[in-house]
């Protein structure tokens, strides 16, 4: 039997052992198995559970205790220290996210960089015959515009005869009309940056911008034919425009040429995202040619959405009535068949320009940069070559019976019904597919979400608006009867013409829409003629 003071001791013993247990976070051992209370029921139960929890708390503490330490000492580098595997691990892991977070922060960076640092799109394929036929088409165009008013005139309109040149430089070149050309130039400008007219938003852009276009078209064709009216009635020499005809026609070509140096020039120092990428090629004559900026400005004003429709369309429309004028001084009449051309072409002109916002959505204005292609063709080639019916029928005095006029003027109404109707189906169905008037035609999606129209105008042929164009063209030109060729110049160059833009959008299209335009194609068999081509 122990002595009370070996059982003191043992007493001693066991408590320094318990303590150095609890000291360690593990329970004291007692020399015998630890049961718990399910199993064998002991006199305290409850204490030794809370004994238990209590220990595997201290337990728990010491270790974030521990991990604390650990992480303090690596923050602040004071001593190295041993690092476990895990804790390696661990560190490696927070390294790998770290430099995720940067890659991730990085490519978000890249994708919501300026415009200025967006590369731009390069040109792909050559048109026009390359920069070679570009060059040679910086030449020929402004020499048919020469040669054809030069063949067509004093009574004489024929390819026959080699057209007399200008014996002299001041036969084609006068301040006078450069002041005409340029004081109309600046007066259409200050007439397109008035605040006046509704504010739209152009095509959306590679950058996804959608730049602001203000359409007052109509307006400045008002106010240029009040303006010409005020000056018939205080006497002012409206048809001195027609009388220097050539000399106003050399500033306009010249004044095209200044215009695209201008425009090549700016384009070198903008962005790279508002460069035009069918002139985006790298070489200077061909990018002059097509147009090397997309849409250049100068503050308000939008140089090419001016150009297409404002000097050139209505400077065509004041020459016009200008000769008519002229014929009426003349004569004291104004000639059937020339008051008819004219105003045909008057409707013509005044229907672009009530519908102005139509040609936001056109490839002049969304594809095609700004360059002397452009700039020659809206300022010197439109008005002094569509003016050539008017100046035929003026000069050479012909004229036809009311009978062959008649048909004439059905044939133009017919045009303008099949023009007008085409565009208008199209511009609806594209502001709201959804529209009473065309949510029954048919379509065919695509990969980028638009429908191409399959039914209704667009069902007949792929450019029923080229069509009517063609038919109201061919129009102008029957009242000069069939004796001269040269004032079918229109219909003819017209008809190649579309005939060409047409291959270009099919081949832009094509790149675009995939299998979707190979099914529209299949569908719509006839480009701009039915059952001819």
């Amino acid at each position: 039997m122990p002595t009370p003071r070996k059982a003191r001791a043992r007493s001693r013993q066991r408590s320094k052992s318990a303590s150095r247990s609890r000291s360690r976070g593990r329970p004291a051992s007692t020399g015998k198995k630890t049961r718990t209370s399910s199993r064998t029921p002991s006199a305290s139960p409850g204490r030794k559970a809370r004994y238990v929890v209590s220990n595997q708390e201290k337990a728990s503490v010491a270790k974030q205790e521990k991990a604390s330490v650990v992480s303090n000492q690596e923050k602040a580098s004071v001593t190295p220290v041993r690092q476990s595997a895990r804790i390696a691990s661990i560190v490696a892991h927070e390294k790998h996210s770290s430099s995720k977070t940067v890659e991730k922060i990085t490519a978000q960076a890249r994708t919501t960089m300026s415009d200025k640092e967006k590369p731009a799109q390069r040109t792909k394929n050559y048109e026009f015959g390359g920069p070679i036929g570009a060059f040679l088409m910086i030449f020929f165009l402004p020499a048919t515009v020469y040669l054809v008013n030069l063949a067509c005139r004093n009574n004489k309109c024929t390819i026959l005869e080699i057209p007399k040149l200008p014996s002299s430089l001041a036969a084609v070149v006068d301040f006078q009309a450069t002041l005409i050309f340029l004081g109309w130039f600046v007066f259409q400008a200050i007439l397109a940056v008035l605040p006046i007219g509704r504010v739209v938003d152009g095509q959306p852009l590679k950058s996804g911008e959608r730049l602001k276009y203000r359409l007052n078209g109509f307006l400045a064709l008002l106010v240029s034919l009040l303006a010409v009216g005020v000056g018939v009635y205080y006497k002012v020499p409206v048809t001195l425009v027609y009388k220097k005809f050539f000399k106003v026609m050399t500033t306009a070509v010249v004044f095209s040429f200044l215009l695209s140096f201008f425009l090549y020039i700016k384009s070198r120092f903008v962005p790279q995202s508002k460069l035009a990428a069918p002139g985006n090629s790298g070489n200077v004559i061909y990018d002059f040619f097509m147009g090397h900026e997309l849409n250049p400005r100068i503050g308000p004003l939008d140089l090419k959405f001016f150009c297409e429709l404002r000097p050139g369309l209505i400077g065509w429309v004041v020459l016009n009535l200008a000769m008519l004028l002229e014929a009426y001084q003349r004569d004291g009449t104004f000639p059937p068949a020339l008051t008819m051309v004219v105003v045909f072409q008057f409707i013509y002109v005044a229907d672009a320009l009530w519908f102005e916002d139509a040609i936001l959505t056109t490839m002049d204005i969304v594809h095609d940069g700004f360059g002397f292609m452009l700039a020659f063709g809206d300022l010197a080639w439109v008005p002094f070559l569509y003016c050539l019916q008017p100046r035929f029928l003026l000069e050479s005095r012909f004229n036809l019976p009311w009978y062959c006029l008649a048909p004439i003027a059905l044939l133009n109404v017919i045009g303008y019904y099949i023009f007008r109707g085409a565009n208008s189906q199209k511009n609806e169905f594209r502001k709201d597919p959804f529209n009473p008037n065309v949510k029954h035609l048919e379509t065919i999606p695509t990969p980028s979400g638009k429908r191409l129209l399959v039914s209704g105008w667009w069902g007949v042929c792929r450019k029923p608006n080229y069509l009517g164009d063609l038919l109201m063209a061919l129009s102008w030109s029957l009242p000069c009867g069939f004796g001269h060729i040269l004032p079918y110049f229109y219909p003819i160059y017209f008809f190649i013409l579309l005939v060409h833009r047409e291959r270009r959008d099919d081949a832009h299209c094509k790149q675009k829409y995939g299998a979707s335009w190979e099914r529209y194609c299949e569908r719509v068999r006839y480009r701009i003629i039915p059952y001819v081509y």
